[in-house]
C-alpha cells in the first residue's frame, strides 16, 4: 500500500474572466495594500499598454516597476530586482508576466527574506540533491510581502512555490522553494495574453502538457493530481490548436489558462521525470526556453518510460484523443500541429554541448526520479541523440 500526502499552496484564490487592471485593484483592496511594486517583462511594459493600464488603475499605490527580468532567471537579474524592491519598500508585489517574471519574484523574495545581496549569497538557499538521492531543502523565512500574479503564459509558475534560478558560473538551474514565495492570488485574464508572442504561448502550453504527463507518470502519484492532469490534457488538446487557428479566441485562451492551472497541481507535489530534468539542463547550458525543451524532449522521454508507465500512458492517450493508444505519438502530433520545434537541431543545438547537458541532468532531482532510471551518462546521451 502506497502512502503519501498533498500539501496545498499558500494561495488564497484564482479569479478568471475579469479584466486584469480591475482584478489587480480588487486584490490590492482585499489585502489592504498601499505600496504595490510591479514586476514584468521589458517587452510587455515598453511595447504594449497592458502594464500601463494596470499601473494607472493602481494610482498612487504604485511605487515602482522592475522590467529587467531575464529568461532562465540568472542570479544577477534576481539581485537587481531585490535591490529595486528594497528601494521601493512595497507591501505587495504584482507580477505581470510568465515564468521568467514569476520566478524572478519568487527568488527575489528569498533574497529579501534572508538579506541576500550578492549572486554568491543565493548558493545557501537553493534545493540540493544529497548523495543518497534525497532532497535538501533549506528552511525559508517568510518574505516581507507576497506576490499576486497576472498570468500571460501557460507554464504554471504562478501555481507553484518552486522558483528556478540559473547560476551563470556553474551553468546550472537551481530550485528555490518556500511556502510564501509563490503567488498568494492568481488573475487569469485571457485578454492580456493576446500580447504574448505566439511561439511563447504555444510552447508554454506544451510545457503545461509536460506537467500533466509527468504528473500522471510519476513514481509517487497523487489522486488529486491525476484528476487535474487528465482534465488539463483534455482542455489543452482542444484549446491550444484553437488559439493557433484564431489568436483572438478569448474563450479558447481562457481554457488554456485553466488547463495550465490544473496541470500545475503537480509542481513540487509529485516527483517529475526526465523531460523536466533534462530540460532544466538544456536550458541552463544552451539557453533554450523550457517550453521548447518540453516540445523536443517529452515524446522521447515518454517512449523511454513506456515499459514502466504503460497504464498511465493509456490514460494520457485517451485524454488527448489518440485513438491508436500511442500517447507519445499523440503528444508528438499535437506539438507538430502547433508548429513547434521537434528536434534539437531545429534550434541550433550542437552535439558538442551534449556532454555538458548530460552532466547537469544527472544531478537533477527530476532525472533521479524518472520512472525508468537514467543512471549513466550514456542513458542521457541516448535520449539527446534521439531528440537531435
Amino acid at each position: 500500500m502506497q502512502a503519501g500526502s498533498h500539501e496545498f499552496l499558500e494561495q488564497d484564490r484564482v479569479t478568471w474572466g475579469t479584466p486584469a487592471a480591475q482584478a489587480a485593484v480588487a486584490e490590492a483592496d482585499r489585502r489592504g495594500a498601499k505600496r504595490v511594486f510591479v514586476v514584468t517583462s521589458r517587452t510587455l511594459n515598453r511595447t504594449t499598454d497592458a502594464v500601463a493600464k494596470i499601473v494607472e488603475a493602481l494610482g498612487t499605490r504604485h511605487v515602482g516597476t522592475f522590467d529587467e527580468c531575464v529568461e532562465h532567471t540568472p542570479r544577477p537579474s534576481v539581485i537587481a530586482a531585490a535591490e529595486a524592491a528594497r528601494a521601493a519598500a512595497p507591501d505587495l508585489v504584482l507580477t505581470v508576466g510568465g515564468g521568467t517574471a514569476i520566478d524572478t519574484v519568487k527568488v527575489m523574495l528569498v533574497a529579501l527574506a534572508h538579506d541576500v545581496r550578492t549572486s554568491e549569497g543565493l548558493s545557501d538557499w537553493h534545493m540540493k540533491v544529497n548523495p543518497d538521492g534525497s532532497r535538501h531543502v533549506p528552511a525559508m523565512k517568510p518574505p516581507p510581502c507576497r506576490q499576486v500574479v497576472v498570468s500571460t503564459t501557460l507554464g504554471a509558475a504562478e501555481f507553484s512555490d518552486l522558483g528556478g534560478c540559473t547560476d551563470p558560473v556553474r551553468k546550472v538551474k537551481d530550485g528555490y522553494t518556500g511556502r510564501f514565495i509563490g503567488a498568494a492570488a492568481v488573475i487569469l485574464d485571457p485578454a492580456i495574453t493576446v500580447h504574448t508572442p505566439v511561439w511563447l504561448w504555444l510552447s508554454t502550453g506544451v510545457r503545461g502538457v509536460d506537467h500533466a504527463v509527468e504528473s500522471l507518470c510519476s513514481v509517487a502519484p497523487s489522486p488529486l493530481v491525476d484528476a487535474t492532469s487528465l482534465q488539463a490534457l483534455h482542455l489543452f488538446s482542444g484549446a491550444l490548436p484553437a488559439t493557433k487557428a484564431d489568436a483572438g479566441d478569448l474563450d479558447a485562451r481562457l481554457r488554456c489558462l485553466q488547463a495550465a492551472w490544473l496541470a500545475g497541481f503537480g509542481i513540487l507535489r509529485v516527483p517529475y521525470g526526465a523531460s523536466h530534468g533534462i530540460g532544466h539542463s538544456l536550458g541552463a547550458v544552451t539557453g533554450i526556453s523550457h517550453g521548447y525543451t518540453s516540445c523536443i524532449m517529452l515524446p522521447h522521454v515518454m517512449r523511454w518510460n513506456l515499459q514502466r508507465t504503460a497504464p498511465q500512458q493509456a490514460r494520457i492517450a485517451q485524454a488527448i484523443g489518440a485513438a491508436d493508444g500511442d500517447a507519445a505519438g499523440g503528444v508528438e502530433r499535437l506539438i507538430a500541429s502547433l508548429g513547434m520545434p521537434t528536434r534539437l537541431r531545429d534550434l541550433g543545438v550542437e552535439r558538442a554541448s551534449f556532454e555538458a547537458v548530460a552532466n547537469g541532468a544527472l544531478g537533477n532531482l527530476w532525472v533521479k526520479t524518472n520512472p525508468r532510471p537514467l543512471q549513466r551518462m550514456d542513458d542521457v546521451l541516448a535520449l539527446l541523440e534521439a531528440a537531435y
